[in-house]
Parts: structure tokens; C-alpha cells; sequence
């Protein structure tokens, strides 16, 4: 490499982290990883073909294509491996990986499907943008190995539109991608043909939701569909498709590479390998840190500085603004895994852990919160579309001060009443945080309605 490319590439580095040092936030440069698998080595600068492959990218694509007598995998070893593995959907759900590869009828003569779910638009979450931006190729080839695992020919990666540099990043990995012969027809020499395309959608919060994506990227309006039928059966123009996370796909590489088994030797039985936590909120040094699943959250809030200076912790959101908060008394009891978390009553989710301190009103907290919901809500289903906006118009009267005693059980009624009864889990997004923040914090929303402000009380002698 020339000297003026070296310095093309350190100048944009440097931009990148002056970004972020405006705001305080370190993103995902830094040395505080634990046992890095996606975000090891970079530097904000070296994320094209030749640095990816510098790190060992796309070792694990010609591992499974290798060609002659006992080389090379099937497709069913690769899935086995996976299975093995531990690797569960980092977008929420945490749905086993392998497992849903397996649904993919693989004998399906007509056309299939491989659909990355990039609409990263979860408060607090910002793990896929710093993926696909600083290392887009481990997205590319693990997309590429679940292709050939499940047979299938052309993909496509639906990235956030509110993210659009990083879209054009992504189109830009894919180009020399393909240059190199490492997408398109006859791959690495194999008889394996994959395209793989970039698409954009404009910023709805709803667009994440599966069936919602594929909506869009039929290009009608994104709202979720029923199910059944399910994705794997009739998904994307009514072919069998198979959706997963950004961080999920860029997971496969090292996984294959190294092996299923040293893959879950890196977390914990049933949560294998590493996650990338986007920490926020009231912490010294907000940013993504990857971490093997099983860590400590003291371990974890240690890696971020701990609480601020003079503060203590008071309540933590794990899992993104859609999962239940935890006091801090249970939460500094639990691992990052899905099942420590589950069993704390929260969801470990899209990894978001949102971090509040002793200076937070719970009830402004939620009254933020609701307004997200209500203002993302489709409107599809009338239980989310009237009843989260009924939600936070209560929360508002009691921060404004106006609140009534009545309005503890109206809030749980109306989240019982929008949770379950929706067609997508949104309205379960906007009803479980209320439900939470009531059963952790009710004192503070009482003490709220029983001290009327000021303002509330010449609002209520101007109605009267």
C-alpha cells in the first residue's frame, strides 16, 4: 500500500473517532472486549477486502467450498455445526440459529431466500450499524455460508434507512466482494452461485419486525404480516426464506472457522460464542463491548466504567427499550445470557442494555418510552394502534402532574389488553416496559399523582 493511501486511511479513522469523542462515546474502539470474535482489531479504518482477509476472512467460505477427497463441508455439516454451536439470533428473540437453518426446505425446486434483518431502529442499540460499517465483509461471508447451507441463491441485507452512509459502505464491501469472485456464480471455483444485494428502508421502527422487512422489500407498505404461514414457508414474494440478525450472520465465520464446539466453549451451554452489548445511559464510557455470553452484568458495567462519578445504580433496561427493566438489586445478580435474564424477568433482546442511576424519574423514563411506541405503532391492529397512545397520554398526565389514583390499574389494564392481541410483538413492546416499570417503581408513579405540582394545581382551578 502507498504512503497517500495509508494516510487516506488513517485520516478516516481519526474522523471516525473524533466522532465520537464529541459525544463521549467510544462506540466499538477500544480495549475492553473480552475475547473478541466480530469487533477484534479494528481500528475504524481497516474494513475493506484485504484487511478483512488479513484477519483471516473468508477462510471459513473456503473451508466449506474446499474441493477434493475428504476436504470441504456439506451443507448438512454446516448446519450440524451451527447446532452445535449455541449461536441463538442476536437480533431479540434468540431463537436457536441452527435450528431455524434446518426449516429451509432445502429440495425446494423454485426459488429461495436469505434476508438479513439490518433495520436496526431499537432505542439503545447500535451494534449492527458499527458491524456493517467496520467490518461488512464477516456479514457477507456469513450470509454467504448460510446460503450454501441451505441451498439457497440470492440475498438480500435491508439496512436502517436512518444509516445511509453505512448502506453505501455495505454496498461498497459487497462490490469488491464480488470483484473478487467471492459472490456471484461459481464461487471460489464451486459450483455454488450466490448474489447478494444491499436495500435500504426509511427509518420505521415497524420495518424490523420480519414480515414487516419483507413487506417493504417487496416494496408495499411495511406492515407485519399473519403467521402462520411462517418465513420459512411462504416469505419473501411468497418464496421460502430465511431471516437472521446482522450480528447473527457475522457470528458464522469465526463459528466456522474454528468449529462449533470451541464456538460454544466460548459462552455457556445453550448461549454460545460472544455478544456485543450496546451499553448507554449513565455510565463513564457508553459504547459497544463484545463479551462471551455468560458475563457478569457487574463484569460488563465495569467494562463501561461503572455508574457515574457520585452516582449509584438504580434500574437497568437489558435487552432494548422493549424489555422489562430491572432493579439494580436483581440485575447486578444476573449474567448476560438469555436465560440468566429470563429468569430475572427481562429479555436479554437485542443486547441494549440502557443503565439509569439514582438522579431518574422512572415515570419520565416511561413517559419517553411510550411516546416511541405510539409514534412507531403502524396502526394495523387497533389494541397497539389506539392503545399505545392511550398509554402515554396517561403516563404524561401523571409526570405533568396530574394524575389520578385510578391510573396505576388503568395503565395495567390497558397493557393487558394490547399484549398478545396484536398481529406483531410491537404492542408486547409498548405494554411490557409499563407493566414493569409499575410493578418495580409503583411508589414513585404514586407519589407523582399524591403531590400534585404547582402547575398541575392551576391547571385543575382553570378546568374547574
Amino acid at each position: 500500500m502507498s504512503v497517500s493511501v495509508n494516510s487516506a486511511v488513517n485520516a478516516e479513522a481519526k474522523n471516525v473517532l473524533s466522532q465520537f469523542a464529541a459525544t463521549g462515546v467510544q462506540s466499538s474502539f477500544h480495549g475492553r472486549h473480552i475475547s473478541p470474535q466480530i469487533l477484534a482489531d479494528l481500528n475504524g479504518g481497516n474494513w475493506r477486502l484485504k484487511d478483512y482477509e488479513a484477519r483471516g476472512g473468508y477462510q471459513a467460505l473456503r473451508k466449506i467450498l474446499a474441493q477434493g477427497e475428504g476436504v470441504g463441508m456439506t451443507p448438512d455439516q454446516v448446519i450440524a455445526d451451527v447446532k452445535l454451536s449455541g449461536l441463538r439470533g442476536r437480533g431479540g428473540a434468540g431463537f436457536p440459529t441452527g435450528l431455524k437453518w434446518s426449516f429451509m426446505p432445502r429440495q425446494f425446486p423454485g426459488q429461495k431466500y436469505l434476508v438479513c434483518n439490518s433495520d436496526e431502529g431499537e432505542p439503545g442499540t447500535c451494534k449492527d450499524r458499527d458491524i456493517m460499517q467496520f467490518n461488512p465483509h464477516s456479514v457477507i461471508e456469513g450470509m454467504a455460508i448460510a446460503a450454501y447451507a441451505m441451498g439457497i441463491t440470492v440475498g438480500y441485507n435491508y439496512i436502517h434507512g436512518e444509516i445511509f452512509a453505512t448502506y453505501q459502505r455495505f454496498e461498497e464491501a459487497i462490490e469488491e466482494a464480488r470483484a473478487a469472485g467471492l459472490l456471484g456464480e461459481k464461487i471460489l471455483g464451486s459450483n455454488f452461485d450466490f448474489q447478494l444485494h444491499a436495500s435500504h428502508g426509511f427509518g420505521a421502527y415497524i420495518c424490523g419486525e420480519e414480515t414487516a422487512l419483507l413487506e417493504s422489500l417487496e416494496g408495499k407498505k411495511g406492515q407485519p404480516r399473519f403467521k402462520p404461514p411462517f418465513p420459512a414457508s411462504f416469505g419473501l414474494y411468497g418464496k421460502p426464506t430465511t431471516i437472521n440478525n446482522t450480528e447473527t450472520f457475522a457470528a458464522v465465520p469465526w463459528l466456522i472457522r474454528n468449529g462449533g464446539q470451541a464456538y460454544l466453549e466460548c459462552g455457556k451451554p445453550n448461549n454460545g460464542g460472544t455478544k456485543i452489548y450496546s451499553v448507554s445511559g449513565d455510565v463513564e464510557f457508553p459504547g459497544n463491548y463484545e463479551v462471551p455470553m455468560g458475563t457478569p452484568f457487574a463484569t460488563l458495567l465495569e467494562l463501561a466504567g461503572g455508574v457515574r462519578k457520585g452516582r449509584t445504580l438504580k434500574a437497568v433496561i437489558p435487552g432494548g427499550s422493549s424489555s422489562p427493566v430491572l432493579p439494580a438489586a436483581v440485575m447486578m445478580e444476573c449474567t448476560m445470557d438469555y436465560d440468566s435474564i429470563a429468569k430475572a424477568g427481562s429479555m436479554l433482546g437485542s443486547g441494549a442494555v440502557i443503565v439509569m442511576d439514582d438522579s431518574r424519574c422512572m415515570v419520565e423514563s416511561l413517559k419517553r418510552l411510550s411516546y416511541f411506541y405510539m409514534h412507531e405503532s403502524c396502526g394495523q391492529c387497533t389494541p397497539c394502534r389506539e392503545g399505545t397512545g392511550w398509554l402515554w397520554r396517561v403516563v404524561e398526565r401523571i409526570h405533568n402532574g396530574l394524575g389520578r389514583s385510578s391510573d396505576m390499574d388503568l395503565l395495567n389494564s390497558v397493557a393487558d389488553n394490547i399484549q398478545g392481541r396484536t398481529i406483531c410483538a410491537l404492542g408486547d413492546a409498548a405494554a411490557m416496559p409499563v407493566r414493569a416499570m409499575i410493578k418495580h417503581f409503583r411508589h414513585e408513579f404514586e407519589a407523582m399523582i399524591g403531590q400534585k405540582t404547582p402547575q398541575a394545581n392551576a391547571s385543575a382551578a382553570v378546568q374547574a
